[in-house]
């Protein structure tokens, strides 16, 4: 029988070519600003009242489309990906646009047919297994199995998504969803990282506190840029905005991830100190978090899917003492937080004491 082969859908713009970034550099150079715009003051794909709007005219204009620079990597992100997948370039761009970047594409991607350039604004027509989006609106409209979000600072309102930060970070999500490492079963007998997925109420911090104090798990120090709570002293390591882009952009986080419009990142170091000790590590994390971690640490990655009851989370997220639009975008985005169950190894039922629940992980981990 031939094995099936995955339709995946790539957006062009900021996943192939650099658009936002482009042009506010045009924008800047034509209009002398100082400081210059940079691609933090865009806070999404449509208007917002800022002097940064003004680039969007450029995406009208054909020579700025010829002339969009390629992303690195992104030739060999697409070779490796057609490797494995049926790719379909799926871009929206103006009819006087749309001779210059199908020409771009056939020329830049070889490899991929030339009938699989989609050209068009109604990507919610387009059926695929995968589709991967920098635009909030595409994602949340696409009939799509799995629409992953590649995260931009422009889509970190979105919370609970599929997501990813990288290509390396994609192609290894669609090898899961192939069950291209079905046959590696996670070996944490010698350390490794215990990631706990699931939904905003599904107990995976009072797990991870109980993993620890019980069983000895260390549990990394997250960064993050989201307000303090009361209790959560050592949990977390809290940064302005600012500092914390500092620091990714120098590398110093493994895994960085946004939720509910926050970023939290965890440091390579502390993780690698836990492991190469043969030790374990605990890591409440959402699934794009979980992902990069078990692209890392591959068969030493144990992903935990935290299954509860969505009364039961529902009435969680509604007792928070959490900023409305937040908790709306939280319970809107628990279909998607659910459907991540299918690319955990293994998954616990959360609607237990969480001494109950942290005996079963450990269990799993030495079963493993």
């Amino acid at each position: 029988m031939k094995k099936y082969r995955l339709r995946v859908g790539l957006d062009v713009d900021d996943v192939l070519y650099d658009c936002n970034a482009y042009a506010l550099k045009c924008l800047n150079e034509r209009e002398g600003y100082d400081p210059p715009l940079s691609v933090y003051d865009i806070r999404g794909w449509g208007t917002d009242g800022t002097r940064a709007d003004a680039r969007i005219a450029y995406f009208s204009d054909p020579d700025f489309v010829a002339h969009q620079p390629i992303f690195e990597g992104a030739k060999e992100f697409v070779r490796r990906l057609s490797k494995v997948a049926d790719v379909f370039f799926v871009t929206a761009v103006p009819p006087a646009c749309m001779s210059a970047r199908a020409l771009r594409l056939v020329q830049d991607f070889p490899e991929i047919p030339p009938e699989h350039v989609l050209i068009g604004t109604r990507k919610d027509m387009v059926n695929l297994d995968i589709l991967l989006d920098d635009g909030a609106h595409n994602i949340t409209r696409t009939p799509a199995t799995y629409p992953v979000l590649f995260r931009r600072t422009w889509n970190t309102h979105l919370s609970g998504l599929l997501s990813v930060n990288s290509y390396d970070d994609f192609l290894h999500l669609v090898d899961i969803i192939c069950h291209a490492f079905a046959g590696e079963r996670p070996d944490l007998s010698a350390g490794g990282v215990v990631c706990l997925v699931g939904p905003t109420g599904s107990n995976k911090n009072a797990v991870a506190k109980e993993l620890s104090i019980r069983y000895g798990m260390e549990k990394p120090a997250t960064a993050t840029t989201r307000p303090t709570r009361d209790g959560e002293e050592g949990n977390y390591r809290f940064l302005d905005e600012a500092t914390f882009l500092f620091k990714r952009d120098a590398g110093e986080f493994l895994e960085t991830t946004v939720y509910s419009g926050h970023y939290f990142g965890t440091s390579s170091n502390e993780i690698d100190t836990i492991v190469n000790a043969g030790k374990w590590a605990v890591i409440p994390i959402d699934i794009c978090g979980a992902l990069t971690l078990k692209n890392r640490y591959r068969t030493k990655a144990l992903t935990v899917f935290m299954q509860r009851g969505r009364y039961d989370v529902i009435r969680d997220i509604v007792s928070r003492d959490l900023d409305p639009d937040d908790k709306t975008c939280r319970i809107l985005s628990l279909d998607d937080e659910y459907r991540n169950e299918e690319l955990c190894d293994v998954t616990v039922k959360a609607d237990r004491s969480p001494d109950a629940v942290a005996a079963e992980i450990v269990a799993l981990c030495k079963r493993q």
